[in-house]
């Protein structure tokens, strides 16, 4: 641990006391606290600047740092407890209880301050306490405080301090931390040997067993992981505070000095080494995360990940930015943090444990390896050396035997991994090994997990360790590419156990229909492992999977199949969330790719597994609604070879279904009903839906009100159907799109409808902004209320949209150019019109007002959101009921719908002001 440098350029501790004595000769004793708190306050802030100052200029490591702002924290305090002690509270004949003894608690303890860590401080006393002692103790934290810290502090003996020790683990953890700072050193000897023997002794086990189930329940708040995107660096999985865990027990067990590395035959000096460097990344990365943000923020958030990565120069490289880079080097550090943590934990289970030799008598063999208390071990130390091909194999044992790997064997292996060369990865049975943990039916998904982070799966399979740690820069994926996809194999395994059956029943019927499992699971393998190379990571993972699939034993038949499947994973997703499903064209378009019931069983799996696995909340029901409606339109067009049942024939079946479904209705007003919408209605709205809209049309007629509102939930799809029927008018989507935004919901879909008789029926599928259905009565209320306020004019949806935001400031990182596809190829009857830009309030509100300003009519509409992205896509005519294909009027359509994605004036003032008149006083009408 170097030095701190030029320590008095930090605070003069003799020129300060000097100031301090000066100040208490010149000034009243009644305006001494003021003067104090600015000489005190000014020194600090000096302090604190200088550090800063060498951190940005000076390339400081972010230990030096903390160690530096505690310096300067220990020199005030001194200086401050001087003239407490000697001006404010002096004593000419202290007794025996009249001693005090200032002490530092906590990371500060340790000697380490981040720049707006809270300071623990302890006030120890000799007995109970006296007036002098808790004057002191009040006036130096009036001052603290004064000067803006944040102090956490507590006044105890040294018996006290042994009594609570032993009641609460935090206290214990702080104490065990303590350092002497000023006053009465005796005092913090004798308290501290009283610690050790009364505390410490003969407690060893049972603090390693309560501090290592603090970290298992520390890492399950912050998600159990240590590949979230948005990592907590202090207390997150793989963060500062797991390094300080393992030094509290060296320091519990053996005494280890803070400034010294940890045992060498607890770590090795490699692994002293790799300790060493991750704490300062770490600190490093928690110092300049407290400088930019100016607070005590631990969270590495996407608008700082790219401040950092500027910060500490990661340049941006072919297929990977420079914030990318940065996060991929975090991520390798949290996963070295958990390998030290694992080979700590090993050493001192062997401590209390006999010999290595005479363990190795009690050992039972299985299959070339040793198993000891239900873990594999390895029987000698150089069998992975000698056979690089075990480190492999061993995983394939423990998971077919449902045990675990004693930590002391990975060590070894990671020691070996250099040995894993082309010849182990060319082996049959090692790739053998490889594909029975891949498609294991017991644990899979953990024993994947086990050789990632042991490494052997980057080295057995180099195109996976492309993507450890590989980050996407973005709000929608939740985890790393390496993550992501072990994931997504486990997500496999419980579909086709029956696991999900509730949450995938389309799923867990057709994987048991699957020819090839070992298809099914080398492409959720391999889906995503061309990411972060530039380029389409699709087409260039079906080049991955030709090479990678014979060396794992696939027939060619299999790898053609796999392929496939890599290239068109996105397929089946974004067919079902972008398009009209109720567009024979898009189905048509659809098997046309996809060709065989086979490959569309594999897809549909693939697709569900790659969806979850993205993160929470990103499935619900409305997305497994939309993936089942186009997997049994392809279905029954891939069985027949086209579609079966024709348009006629679908009417019908729709209508016979729907009267019986209407109870007391005279046959009058079923016959009118059903001849007042055209057949296209009937094909594109399900049973439900067309039921929930007779009832409000039926309303309307009867009340003859101008305008009907109706919301239906469907809780499963976790979304909520909103109707609405009233006179057609141009600009009506428009103005219920904003009001829809005005009432916090998010719209997923739209399908638009005009009667025979002129008037609108309209159905949206909406979310609230946290994923839901708007379930309650009063949401449901407040829902219809805000529309028909919006329609009636009261409401104005541009000024209220524009004051909201979707995701605080996190969506300043982001930056989104705005791209808009129009086709004239994907649909028989309209031109789709798809646009791509960065989410926010008002989105789809500027983008439905500027097609209305372009005179064209909207037939259906299909949101999705992936984090800060938005897709928005439209299926539109022009007034008289065709597609666009004009060039010049397409070119104008784009340049306007470019300006709505950007929030900028679409048309001039006057236009503007004369459309929303006219559609206000339509909709009045």
């Amino acid at each position: 641990m170097k030095p701190i440098r030029h320590k008095r350029a930090l605070i003069n501790r003799k020129d300060l006391t000097a100031a301090l004595e000066e100040m208490a000769a010149r000034v009243p004793e009644s305006d001494w606290q003021p003067h104090l708190v600015t000489l005190l306050k000014d020194a600090h802030q000096s302090g604190w600047d200088e550090v800063k100052r060498r951190f940005f200029d000076e390339a400081d490591k972010g230990a030096t740092s903390a160690r530096a702002l505690s310096y300067v924290l220990d020199q005030l305090m001194r200086v401050l407890y001087d003239f407490v002690t000697e001006h404010v509270y002096p004593l000419a004949n202290p007794t025996a209880g009249e001693r005090l003894c200032l002490v530092a608690t906590g990371g500060y303890g340790r000697g380490e301050l981040a720049p707006y860590s809270d300071i623990d401080l302890l006030f120890l006393i000799p007995y109970k306490a006296t007036p002098w002692a808790e004057n002191v103790a009040e006036y130096m934290l009036y001052v603290l405080w004064d000067l803006g810290l944040k102090v956490g502090h507590a006044t105890r003996t040294p018996e006290e301090c042994v009594r609570l020790a032993k009641e609460d683990l935090t206290i214990r953890t702080s104490l065990l931390e303590a350092r002497y700072i000023w006053g009465e050193q005796k005092l913090f000897k004798l308290a501290a040997t009283r610690f050790v023997k009364r505390v410490v002794s003969g407690t060893g086990p049972a603090f390693v067993a309560q501090k290592l189930e603090e970290r298992d329940n520390r890492h399950k708040k912050m998600g159990d992981s240590r590949y979230v995107v948005e990592p907590n660096i202090k207390d997150g999985k793989g963060g500062l505070r797991d390094l300080q865990t393992m030094w509290w027990i060296a320091r519990y067990l053996y005494g280890v000095n803070r400034g010294g590395e940890i045992n060498e035959d607890i770590l090795t000096d490699a692994e002293n080494r790799q300790f060493g460097k991750a704490e300062n990344f770490l600190w490093t990365v928690r110092v300049a995360l407290h400088f930019l943000s100016d607070r005590a923020d631990e969270r590495l958030t996407f608008d700082m990940q790219q401040r950092l990565s500027e910060l500490l120069q990661y340049k941006d490289r072919p297929g990977s930015s420079g914030v990318e880079r940065f996060m991929k080097h975090y991520f390798l550090v949290a996963k070295q943090v958990g390998d030290l943590t694992r080979i700590f934990c090993a050493v001192l289970e062997a401590r209390q444990q006999k010999t290595f030799f005479s363990r190795l008598r009690r050992t039972r063999k299985l299959q070339g390896f040793g198993v000891q208390a239900e873990r594999l071990v390895a029987l000698s130390e150089d069998d992975f050396q000698n056979d690089p091909a075990l480190m492999v194999k061993i995983f394939a044992v423990a998971d077919k035997n449902d045990l675990d790997i004693h930590p002391d064997t990975l060590r070894i292996i990671k020691q070996s991994l250099p040995r894993m060369n082309l010849a182990v990865r060319r082996s049959p049975a090692a790739n053998q090994y490889f594909l029975d943990i891949l498609t294991s039916r017991n644990q899979g998904e953990v024993n994947l997990r086990r050789m990632n982070e042991a490494g052997v799966f980057g080295r057995f399979l180099p195109d996976f360790g492309r993507v450890v740690a590989q980050m996407q820069y973005d709000m929608y994926h939740h985890y790393t590419v390496d993550e992501h996809t072990i994931r997504a194999v486990g997500l496999v395994a419980k579909i086709e156990a029956g696991e999900l059956e509730q949450d995938h029943p389309l799923s867990t019927g057709v994987i048991q229909e699957i020819l090839s499992r070992n298809v099914l699971y080398v492409a959720v393998l391999l889906h995503d492992i061309a990411k972060g190379r530039g380029g389409d990571h699709s087409v260039i993972g079906a080049e991955v999977a030709e090479r990678v699939c014979p060396r794992l034993g696939l027939k060619p038949s299999e790898t053609e199949t796999v392929a496939w499947l890599v290239r068109w994973h996105l397929l089946m997703s974004n067919t079902a969330f972008k398009r009209d499903l109720t567009d024979p064209k898009t189905i048509q378009d659809f098997c046309d790719i996809v060709k065989s019931p086979e490959r569309l069983r594999l897809l549909v799996v693939l697709t569900v597994v790659d969806i979850r696995a993205v993160g929470p909340g990103i499935w619900n029901g409305w997305k497994g609604q939309l993936l089942r409606e186009l997997y049994y339109a392809a279905e029954e067009v891939l069985r027949a070879g086209h579609v079966t049942i024709g348009r006629n024939d679908r009417v019908k079946r729709k209508k016979a279904a729907f009267q019986e479904a209407l109870n007391g209705w005279s046959a009058t007003a079923a016959k009118k009903h059903l001849a007042r919408m055209g057949d296209a209605y009937w094909i594109a709205e399900d049973n439900d839906t067309l039921l929930q809209n007779a009832q409000l049309m039926q309303r309307v007629d009867k009340t003859g009100d101008l305008i009907g509102v109706a919301a239906r939930v469907e809780k499963w799809q976790a979304m909520t159907n909103v109707a609405l029927h009233t006179q057609d008018h141009p600009g009506l989507i428009a103005r219920v799109v904003g009001a829809l935004g005005v009432a916090g919901a998010s719209i997923l879909g739209a399908k638009i409808h005009t009667s025979r008789d002129g008037m609108a029926m309209d159905n949206f599928i909406v979310q609230d902004m946290d994923g839901n259905a708007f379930d309650s009565r009063r949401q449901l209320d407040k829902l219809e209320e805000i529309i028909l306020s919006t329609l009636q004019g009261s409401v104005r949806p541009k000024e209220r949209l524009g004051k909201k935001r979707i995701f605080g400031a996190k969506d300043a990182a982001f930056t989104i150019e705005p791209v808009v596809l129009l086709d004239n190829k994907a649909s028989g009857r309209s031109t789709v019109m798809e646009i791509n830009a960065k989410d926010r309030p008002g989105l789809l509100y500027d983008l439905t007002y500027a097609l209305y300003g372009l005179k064209l009519s909207i037939i259906s509409a299909h949101v999705a959101t992936y984090g800060e992205r938005a897709v928005d896509v439209f299926y539109v005519t022009d007034l008289l009921g065709g597609k666009i294909t004009n060039k010049v009027r397409l070119r104008n359509i784009e340049t306007k719908l470019l300006k709505a994605a950007r929030g900028e004036p679409i048309f001039s003032k006057k236009a503007e002001e004369k459309k929303d008149m006219k559609s206000t006083a339509e909709t009045a009408a």
